[in-house]
């Protein structure tokens, strides 16, 4: 087929190869504009650009796309069989969605209708489901409303982090995606119980309430591993947390947020989470061995 991609993060990148490699002819690709990154801040290009130049396709960067008429013009006059879209960034209009002969579709990394939004990987893990997956839509103009193609459910793990669930979601939507545009499945309108929203994140959904059950913040942990990162504050600096080992059955005498030995174990409101690995601003992460020869937590400590 003659199609678009449009994508921009390295979730999308995997979709991409797959259509290339399925045969498909993608005569052009939609990504965001490079950005400052850095400490220099110098701009630097999307992986989707990046992969696309790779390739040798023509690479778009509009900043935005809803009201300008010129490229609506430019993207109907490509003459697509279809557009494929996997974390694009921009919110298509129904002049942009209608152009395509089979329309646009969407790789969404959830089991529609739970957690439609911007974070529905990190929401899986924050929630405790207990699977995830990929979902093919048709897009339509609602935000993730569209009627399902095709799906397919994988299981979270006690282990699986947002980096981890990552990448076996973008694997299983490259190959989701080429499977929906061979066979051409039925749509099916998406129930109409079960929707949930995932949030847009911001750093502050790191901060860790110690409060909250070792569960909870296990699961805060590896649910914003690796952005935002969960963290703390010791003595007045904040330490990003890596990974950490849940004690739930851990009966703690001693307030949440406070140190219960000299190995970095935190009381929590239920139970108590043992710090694995560390990071001190500035420095790279560590194992809690490393943080510790170079400053002493002892027992009794609070962390904020």
């Amino acid at each position: 087929m003659r199609l678009i991609f449009m994508g921009t993060p390295d979730f999308s990148v995997p979709a991409l190869h797959a259509l290339l490699d399925a045969g498909h002819e993608v005569v052009a690709v939609y990504t965001q504009p490079p950005r400052p990154a850095g400490r220099g801040k110098a701009l630097r290009r999307s992986p989707v650009h990046e992969a696309a130049e790779a390739a040798g396709i023509e690479v778009r960067t509009p900043a935005h796309v809803r009201r300008d008429t010129t490229e609506h013009a430019a993207f109907a006059a490509l003459n697509a069989d279809a557009a494929v879209v996997a974390a694009y960034g921009l919110i298509l209009p129904k002049e942009m969605l209608d152009a395509p002969r089979l329309g646009c579709l969407n790789i969404h990394a959830s089991l529609l209708p739970r957690w439609r939004g911007a974070s529905p990987i990190q929401s899986s893990i924050l929630a405790g489901d207990t699977q995830s997956g990929v979902s093919i839509m048709q897009m339509d103009e609602g935000l993730d409303t569209g009627a399902v193609l095709l799906e397919e459910a994988t299981p979270i793990s006690a282990t699986d982090t947002a980096s981890t669930l990552h990448d076996r979601l973008s694997e299983i939507g490259g190959r989701l995606v080429v499977r929906a545009l061979a066979e051409r499945p039925t749509p099916v309108p998406q129930p109409t119980d079960g929707v949930t929203y995932a949030e847009r994140l911001t750093r502050d959904n790191g901060r860790i309430d110690w409060t909250r059950t070792a569960a909870e913040i296990d699961r805060q942990i590896r649910g914003l591993t690796p952005w935002p990162g969960a963290f703390t504050t010791l003595d007045g600096i904040v330490l990003k947390i890596g990974t950490a080992t849940p004690l739930p059955d851990a009966v703690p005498n001693a307030s949440p947020g406070t140190t219960l030995d000299d190995a970095l174990t935190i009381a929590c409101g239920t139970g108590a989470i043992r710090i694995d690995r560390v990071q001190k601003p500035g420095r790279s992460m560590m194992s809690a061995a490393d943080f510790l020869r170079g400053q002493p937590v002892p027992k009794g400590m609070g962390l904020v």
